[in-house]
């Protein structure tokens, strides 16, 4: 199996997971948060929306500076409801496919950096960068579903059942 094979492979895998708590995603829930030192529920749940597409800018740049010099930073839409993050997962995803329809293994081992203010704050060969973001994206999800439980929303099985979802029972 190739590193693009594998790479595709656990994308597919995760966006279904993402699907299955993004559709549990309460609306009018955006700005809820567990603790004034967390970040709000509607960030959090774009994240998990959107994060296949940080793979896809991973194959097709290589870098990304998050906090310019200049300020500018990446946009974030406000996405307030189940239908409307899983439109954007399912433009990420896309995304992410389109770029490894393009990418060979040899792509994959060339360096990508991660930038902020113009300095290389990690770089490694492009495979790893993408296999620590779907570590973050999992990290994510995971922060989402205890919220999800936080707000009285349910919890979707996703590496096995949980007391809403008994698929894996």
């Amino acid at each position: 199996m190739t590193l693009k094979d594998f790479l595709l492979a656990e994308i597919n895998r995760e966006v279904e997971r993402s699907r299955r708590a993004l559709e549990q995603a309460p609306a009018s829930k955006y700005d809820w948060k567990p603790h004034e030192k967390s970040m709000i529920f509607g960030y959090l749940a774009n994240m998990v929306a959107t994060m296949p597409m940080w793979v896809a800018l991973q194959i097709n740049q290589d870098e990304l500076d998050v906090a310019p010099a200049d300020g500018g930073r990446m946009e974030q839409k406000r996405l307030d409801g189940s239908d409307d993050l899983l439109k954007a997962l399912d433009n990420a995803a896309a995304a992410a496919r389109a770029a490894f329809e393009k990418a060979t293994d040899d792509h994959l081992k060339t360096n990508w950096k991660l930038k902020a203010r113009g300095n290389v704050v990690m770089e490694a060969p492009r495979y790893e960068m993408i296999q620590d973001t779907i570590n973050h994206w999992a990290h994510h999800r995971g922060q989402m579903t205890v919220y999800l439980r936080l707000m009285g929303a349910k919890v979707p099985a996703l590496y096995g059942p949980s007391a809403d979802d008994t698929r894996f029972a």
